[in-house]
């Protein structure tokens, strides 16, 4: 930083980011370059913590991280959310292609890395299955087609149908038509 600048929570994010990647190439002896790995924060993401996408025509992956996830959680656990996107970018680099399978599996036990990342923040809606001997439940962020017109899709289980709850209102619908319903009844509290 020269004179007069400041460093911002993404600079700090992305220079922690980019230690913690170094140490882990270092300690685990990971086949991987980071000269050719891109660093970015979202300010958006709600969802999802981390994500690694690769620009084949560069031979470029791109890191992204959440702030808010960065926010919300410790760093150990924030971490772990660079260790999971390094692998991604280690198949990339090494395969062309990256995904959760054996492969990714076995590297991210190997750094200590969750095959999967926690959501860093409460869902908007809840589906749940409504038959009494299933608890299918599956989260969502956005009213997406299963959550608006629950009564043309099926529960993931055992494919019975089910209701989507509204987790700040506690209202629920099985209807295109009860989503409209309720969704003008809360109006600005939607």
């Amino acid at each position: 930083m020269t004179d007069g600048e400041t460093t911002t929570l993404d600079d700090e994010i992305v220079a922690r980011a980019r230690i913690h990647a170094r140490e882990v190439r270092d300690e685990h002896e990971l086949a991987i370059d980071l000269g050719a790995i891109e660093w970015a924060v979202s300010t958006r993401a709600r969802r999802r913590a981390g994500a690694c996408r690769w620009h084949a025509d560069r031979e470029v992956a791109t890191i992204v991280l959440a702030r808010r996830a960065y926010e919300r959680y410790e760093w150990p656990a924030f971490a772990g959310i660079v260790r999971h996107e390094l692998v991604h970018a280690w198949e990339f680099q090494q395969f062309g292609e990256s995904g959760h399978g054996d492969r990714f599996r076995k590297r991210a036990a190997a750094l200590e890395a969750p095959r999967y990342c926690e959501t860093f923040v409460e869902p908007r809606y809840v589906l749940r299955c409504l038959e009494a001997d299933c608890d299918w439940r599956a989260k969502r962020h956005r009213a997406s087609k299963p959550v608006k017109t629950p009564d043309q899709y099926r529960c993931g289980a055992c494919g019975g149908g089910y209701e989507v709850e509204h987790v700040a209102s506690d209202r629920t619908w099985t209807t295109a038509s009860g989503y409209g319903g309720a969704k003008a009844a809360l109006g600005d509290d939607w």
